[in-house]
């Protein structure tokens, strides 16, 4: 009779573990994805929601993320379908020889209505305390996006 239980609560803990190593967020922008892309992908936008960078939208490039002039992040672009997906690597540590953090961020840009649905899947976490700290960067830096392209919206 608990054969399969055995099997489905392994399974299920093997599932949760994955699943607490990974940052799955969504955000809704009532801007349209052309919109919304040049936050993700224009260094001066970048720089106003989440770190100044030397980042260009070109298949293999190589860039940094910083933060008061310290690196924060190694990155490199791996995937860029204009107004629909990006995706870089994420390597953080002391230096580029010190990876702590070895991971990928991809975002996802959907129409949905007359507005935007983003998307953020950042996976390769080898610590669970690294997916959840990262949560909770992302969900800050996000929420000052909505801010700053909302407060350019109002200006226009």
């Amino acid at each position: 009779m608990f054969s399969n239980f055995k099997v489905t609560y392994i399974w299920v803990t093997f599932k949760l573990l994955i699943m607490e190593k990974e940052v799955l967020l969504s955000w809704y922008f009532q801007q349209p994805p052309g919109e919304v892309w040049q936050y993700l992908t224009q260094p001066e936008l970048m720089a106003q929601w989440l770190m100044t960078s030397d980042f260009k939208p070109v298949l293999g490039h190589k860039f940094q993320f910083a933060h008061n002039a310290k690196v924060d992040a190694y990155c490199e672009v791996l995937e860029i379908v204009p107004q629909k997906r990006l995706s870089y690597s994420w390597r953080k540590g002391n230096s580029e020889q010190e990876i702590k953090v070895d991971s990928v961020v991809t975002w996802t840009l959907n129409q949905k209505n007359e507005g935007t649905e983003l998307q953020l899947e950042h996976t390769g976490f080898a610590l669970v305390e690294d997916a959840l700290a990262h949560r909770k960067g992302w969900d800050y830096c996000l929420n000052r996006m909505i801010e700053r392209i909302n407060s350019s919206h109002a200006i226009s």
